[in-house]
Order: structure tokens, then sequence, then C-alpha cells
């Protein structure tokens, strides 16, 4: 079985992971957490980055340091993960959902302004596969109507929007080390990206379970003290270890990525004139990371015959999010601004083909060999 997934393994994270274990200090923000995030700030580019136990945790981070109150609307696409919405319904906000575009699956930029009210406070865009959203009008709209933008990158590492860094565009950006991400640490990870001084003292405290813990050893008080509201938010030593493995490797890893998602693209392109499925699209300007390779098909009763005749040919492929808005929990923690065009309808033709570091082009062209048979035999 050609697997769906591989978590990505460079060779040198047995060897750090083990000299954290022997350090003593395994809590974090130890040698390796410090290493990491000096990475993250000297190739991003930002000002402030603070690992987290999971992207999850960055963006609940993000919720407080905007301080979210009961009643606050924060405006996403309701095709992502439930992450994404909950950071902020748990700090009693209500979500408002807005159709996608169909060539990236990211929110329509166009469909934003129309479900600004009196009560927003955040535009959360979601970059989906590694492909960034057209930020410089979510931007705009942002200045306009003075909102916080955060920016779910969590599957946007090594992806630049117009040369710039996705999670570095909007007053904050999170990123996700999940097992399925393109680097991860050790199975779960995140990384908060403070993009906005102002607000990088009171993050730490957060982080910090509410203390000023960070400015205490810094010598900045000689003594630390309960000063704000806060929670868990510090990755072990032993995730830190994990990752300073992968992000020695970065450019390999995302390289090696990018090389399978071209093969994928040349391999396939003729077939899908031929057989009538779209192919990602990739909007100039933008460069993206070989996250995720995936077609369109024409439903979702296709995309199910697609998917289990795969399996029967043993390639395990997957569909992706279901619709938040259309979630027992969507309907009670939010609102649809304006018509589900195409949220649904796109989301149910999508099936997510295997890539991961180090898959080989022998296994990719056995994959496309699958697909051929499939759409010969289906006609």
């Amino acid at each position: 079985m050609i697997t769906f997934n591989k978590p990505p393994l460079t060779g040198n994270e047995s060897k750090y992971v083990l000299e954290a274990i022997q350090s003593n200090k395994i809590s974090g923000d130890s040698f390796f957490g410090k290493k990491c995030q000096a990475w993250f700030e000297n190739n991003l580019n930002a000002p402030k980055t603070l690992l987290t136990p999971s992207c999850t945790a960055a963006l609940e981070m993000a919720a407080i340091l905007i301080d979210i109150q009961p009643n606050d609307e924060v405006i996403m696409p309701s095709y992502t993960f439930v992450s994404t919405a909950n950071a902020f319904v748990l700090r009693g906000a209500k979500i408002v959902f807005v159709d996608i575009r169909s060539d990236t699956m990211n929110i329509d930029e166009t469909k934003i302004e129309a479900a600004i009210t009196s009560k927003t406070k955040a535009i959360v865009p979601v970059h989906y596969a590694g492909v960034a959203c057209e930020m410089d009008s979510i931007m705009s709209l942002a200045s306009k109507y003075d909102l916080f933008v955060i920016e779910d990158a969590a599957q946007g590492m090594m992806s630049t929007y117009k040369g710039k860094s996705l999670g570095t565009i909007g007053h904050l950006g999170t990123y996700s080390f999940h097992e399925t991400k393109n680097y991860t640490s050790g199975g779960e990870g995140g990384l908060l990206i403070i993009n906005d001084k102002k607000i990088i003292s009171r993050a730490e405290v957060i982080r910090e379970k509410g203390t000023n813990r960070s400015q205490f050893f810094r010598g900045m008080v000689d003594k630390y003290t309960w000063v704000d509201i806060g929670s868990s938010y510090l990755p072990s030593e032993i995730q830190s270890a994990y990752l300073w493995g992968q992000l020695e490797s970065a450019e390999e890893i995302n390289n090696n990525r990018l090389e399978s998602w071209h093969l994928y693209y040349e391999l396939l392109k003729p077939l899908s004139s031929k057989y009538k499925f779209t192919l990602p699209t990739i909007p100039v300007e933008l460069k993206h990371n070989g996250h995720m390779f995936y077609l369109k098909l024409r439903d979702i009763e296709q995309r199910n015959e697609f998917i289990n005749n795969l399996k029967d040919n043993q390639v395990n492929a997957v569909f992706h999010y279901i619709p938040l808005h259309s979630a027992p929990a969507g309907i009670e923690f939010g609102k649809f601004s304006g018509e589900d065009v195409l949220t649904t309808r796109e989301s149910e033709k999508l099936v997510r083909l295997p890539i991961w570091y180090g898959i080989s082009n022998t296994q990719i062209q056995l994959i496309v060999n699958v697909i051929e048979g499939f759409f010969k035999n289906n006609p």
C-alpha cells in the first residue's frame, strides 16, 4: 500500500532528542527551543516567534492576544480545520463564514467586505495547501475597518505571497508541525508568529500561564508572578529538538516535495484535459511549498468511486474537510455570510493524493497509472 502520508525524517532527530533528554532541561525554551525560534525569526524576518504545543494552541493564543470578547465576530472560510474556528469560539466569538474561490479553495477576498459588521473583530485567512490567500486585498480591508488579521498558515511554511513568507503579513500568523505537515516536531507542534511588536511582551506572558516568567529569566524583574490570563502553551524541549533536526534540512525537504508536486502535475496534465478533472492552480506571484497535491473530480459520487478504486489498487488517497458551517457546532456557533455557492460543491469534488518527503518517482508514476486506469474504465 502506498500510504497517504509519512512524517518527514531527515536523520538527526533522534540524536537531538537524546541530547535534549540528557541535558536535564526538557520543559521547553531551552537550547533547542531557542535555536528553533531564532531560525524562524531569521528566516521569516519576523519580530518574534514562539513555539507552541500545536497550531491549535497558537490560534488560541492569538484569540487572547487580540482580546476576543463574547459576541465579537470573526470572519473566515468554512473550508478549514475545526481549530481555526474553535480558538475564537472558546473566547465567545461568533464565526462568520465566507465562501471560497474555486481555483485555490481559499477564502474569496471579494466576499469579505459584505460580511463585515460593527461586531467584526478579525479576519482569519486560511492558506489552503500552502497557497496564499489574496493578502493585499485582505490587509486593505483590515486597515479600512480597523480589524485584526490572523493568518492560519498551518500548511504554509516555506510558502510566500509576493516575496513575503506566509504568516508574516497579518498581525499574527500560525504554523502547524503536526505529522501530516511538511515539517513536524514529533507528531504535534506549532508556532505563533508575532508581527506587531506591541504585543510581544503580552504573548510571552500568556504562553507562560499568565506569568512574567520570561522577563524574570532575562533579569528584567527580580521575581515572577501572575500578571494576566494565560495557559500552558509551552512545548517540551523534546519537541523542539525533533523539529531542529528538520529545520537543518528545511530547503532539502521543501525542494523534494516541490519536485514530487511538479512530477504529479507533469504526468497528470494531459490526463486532466482528456478526462475532465481539475488540477491545482497556483496564482502568479505566489510560491507554494508542495504541501498537497489534489484533484477535483465531477462530483462527490465520482470522488468516492475514485478513492475506493485507488484503495483497491493499494493507493491511499483521501478527501479533506467537511465545511464547518454544515457541522452541528458550526450551526450553533457560526453563520454563513451570503450564499454557499462554492464551498460545499467544490469541497465534495476534492481528493488528495499521497505526497511526502521521500516519495519516489516510481511510486508517483504507479499512482498516475492507477488514476489513468480508473478513468479508462469509468468514462
